[in-house]
């Protein structure tokens, strides 16, 4: 790869940005020092926790309940679900702050275009006893701090009612809201600070949201319907999505997911109370010139649509709720003019989204209007009159039980199983340098291209030098992708990614949602739909619809599939845990999905070893336990094991020697609520060359998880 070389104006840039980055880690860290209040899910000690709707247990629950708000039915003796709507003002600072969504330098908010909003969606059993609640919000994304402060408050008001299992909290992705309500350093650095002020009403925001929500509770139906949006979206990677597999591709009529969701909420009298839309499609209409807050084209339908529903309503008035939720947007664009050179008005439609005169920084995206504004509405518009369509023609009514489940994963740390013999494993967080160069939708102005998979001697240097050099490790673990910044091993002044994740299905009757902490490209989210659906039908639950929410709970940039990570666009070096990330949700999605197809069933799988060989050594005397863990010894304490009616040992012999163990734990209606563990005791045999067979205790733990009850 050629050396870049540098003018004397862009030698001055660099060395001021080499001084402003060591200037604000420095204030950084004199911030999280005298603030205290830097929260990191990692030392919570919630690693793994599997946490589902138990419906059949009589155990108290598991918060402790502080004046609880308890449900209160009507009356339950109808066909149909409790509905509770809410909407609520979570705009923030509209001035002095940056605009989160972009990354641009001096891209700050000065003023107001449209005010951002929280709508939330309840939704219960007749009985009132399961209940699922969905909040879309009108941010970039949804923080882990923002998160986890709404959980706190929920619970301090509701008890266990709503819960880190079925609540999901979905940023609709507009590049116009404000930052400053993140805890991870490159957030944090990305939105210049921490803003108490915003981060403040975004949390009060969303509580109230869902606060009107729970008083509005009513009986009432739910229709669904689907059908697809047309001119209002292109793939701007399309060079990646051709790495898929083309019998793959040739399954699907475009390289964009056009379908749309639409869920239909009317009281028992047909009044209509709300509407909650999935489509996938970047709010970046209004681009990175932009300095107006506004929720951008999705929350433009929202308006619409709500305008209609509440004639004689001043905006963000009236009972009815439309919420325009993300999707599949990782690699889709609503600039479907394609991305054209500024300056000499050819396309640039290439792998490496570059032009022959100006490089990668002339290679801009456009819509279909006369200017940002214009694009933004006739974007909107559009996805408003479709979605209005398919309300209006909306006939199937969902019916069948809620149930959620929510699990804490380490997503540096998953083992990935390629097939019944082979393993890999996902990474310590890291971006490449295609990160930096942005996309046709808002490129960077920086010195790099899309696509690039060898390193510069430049970059390396400076970065080794201000953030220290990569490990060997973790440059390993994401080949193809060429490091830029190695975030999983920096942890100055707290740390800069997330390690542990949230991963959440919640299911209303046939109706899956799945929330994804990311960016999910069209054809990882297809897959991931593919694999949910299939799972359900394995245990008989057939035609389930899955709706794919991103940005979910907490932020983890971008998900590609493993062909498309090879690519290095800007989609794939920012798909941070590496080329299985895709196949790590996919995983970890299939066991929550089975969580909730089997009622209450814990399965894990380890690698293992003939069972045989425990016969010739008594080391250990079960090959299972499973284990509670005891706040009050500080100690995990056996409570079941393979001598118990609930659990169940298997052995899958493979080849070439290897074998898989399963365990599953069938949790009965007497177990307490609370921390629980599995562990998994063989023996395998050990043979050198000319030396006689030894058979070798060994042991494994899975992730620590959670029983709760309803």
């Amino acid at each position: 790869m050629a050396k870049h070389t540098f003018s004397l104006l862009e030698t001055c840039l660099i060395f001021l940005l080499v001084m402003m980055t060591a200037i604000t880690v420095a204030l950084l860290s004199l911030l999280f020092i005298t603030s205290g209040t830097i929260e990191n899910q990692k030392d919570s000690e919630n690693h793994g926790f599997l946490t589902t709707q138990h419906t059949s247990a009589s155990q108290s629950p598991t918060a402790t309940q502080t004046s609880p708000v308890t449900p209160e039915p009507l009356f339950q003796n109808f066909s149909g679900y409790h509905i509770g709507v809410g909407r609520a003002d979570c705009t923030g600072q509209v001035s002095d702050i940056n605009l989160m969504g972009f990354g641009k330098a001096g891209q700050n908010a000065q003023g107001l275009l449209t005010r951002l909003y929280s709508r939330a969606f309840i939704m219960a059993e007749p009985d009132g006893s399961n209940r699922v609640v969905f909040v879309s919000i009108e941010i970039g994304m949804v923080s882990q701090r923002l998160r986890l402060e709404v959980m706190n408050r929920l619970k301090s008001k509701y008890g266990s009612l709503y819960r880190r299992d079925n609540v999901i909290l979905s940023g609709s992705h507009t590049h116009s809201g404000p930052g400053g309500f993140f805890q991870y350093t490159l957030f944090v650095l990305a939105s210049k600070g921490f803003s108490n002020r915003t981060f403040e009403y975004m949390v009060s925001g969303i509580m109230k949201s869902i606060d009107i929500a729970h008083q509005n509770m009513k009986p009432g139906k739910i229709f669904i319907n689907k059908g697809n949006v047309v001119g209002v979206q292109i793939n701007r990677s399309p060079t990646s999505y051709l790495h898929n597999p083309q019998s793959e591709r040739a399954r699907y009529s475009s390289n964009t997911e056009k379908e749309m969701i639409v869920l239909k909420m009317v009281d028992l009298n047909e009044a209509e109370l709300g509407l909650i839309s999935w489509f996938g499609i970047h709010p970046v209409s209004m681009n990175n010139t932009n300095h107006l807050v506004n929720s951008d084209n999705m929350g433009y339908a929202s308006y619409l649509f709500e305008q209609e529903k509440n004639r004689g309503y001043l905006p963000g008035q009236g009972p009815f709720v439309a919420a325009f939720a993300s999707s599949l947007l990782g690699d889709v664009s609503p600039n479907i003019l394609g991305p054209h050179c500024i300056n000499t008005g050819e396309s640039c439609d290439n792998a490496n989204s570059t032009c022959s005169i100006g490089g990668p920084i002339m290679c801009m995206a456009k819509g279909p209007g006369g200017d940002m504004l214009d694009s933004t509405q006739i974007i909107g518009r559009t996805i408003y009159q479709r979605a209005k369509e398919l309300c209006a023609s909306a006939s199937q009514k969902v019916t069948g039980p809620v149930a959620s489940a929510h699990q804490w994963v380490n997503m540096t740390d998953v083992t990935v199983w390629l097939n019944s013999t082979h393993t890999a494993k996902t990474c310590k967080p890291a971006l490449g340098y295609s990160f930096a160069a942005g996309t046709t939708d808002g490129v960077s102005g920086l010195n790099f291209t899309q696509g690039t998979t060898e390193t510069d001697p430049f970059w390396e240097s400076l970065r080794n030098q201000l953030l220290g050099r990569p490990s060997q490790e973790i440059n390993e673990c994401h080949k193809p992708k060429p490091i830029l910044l190695h975030t999983g091993e920096i942890s100055r002044p707290h740390p800069w990614h997330p390690d542990i994740v949230d991963v959440q299905i919640i299911t209303l009757g046939s109706l899956a949602i799945a929330a994804v902490p990311g960016e999910f490209t069209t054809m990882s989210g297809r897959r991931l739909r593919e694999a949910i659906q299939k799972e359900f039908a394995s245990y008989g639950m057939k035609d389930i619809t899955v709706a794919i929410s991103g940005l979910c709970n907490v932020y983890t940039h971008y998900i590609t599939t493993y062909e498309e990570y090879q690519a290095q666009r800007y989609e794939a070096a920012s798909t941070i845990y590496g080329p299985h990330t895709l196949s790590a949700y996919i995983q970890l999605f299939r066991a929550l999905t089975k969580a909730i197809a089997t009622g209450e069933v814990v399965e894990v799988t380890f690698v293992g070893a003939n069972p045989k060989n425990s016969a010739e050594n008594q080391t250990h005397e079960t090959f299972l336990t499973v284990e509670k863990y005891e706040d009050t010894t500080a100690a995990w304490h056996i409570v079941y094991n393979d001598a118990s009616w609930d659990t169940r040992f298997y052995w899958h012999k493979g080849v070439f020697g290897w074998s898989n163990a399963t365990i599953q734990w069938h949790i009965p209606d007497t177990a307490q609520p609370g921390i629980y563990r599995i562990r998994y005791f063989g023996h395998n045999r050990k043979q050198e060359i000319l030396e006689s067979a030894v058979i070798l205790s060994f042991e494994g733990t899975s992730s620590a998880f959670e029983v709760v009850t309803t």
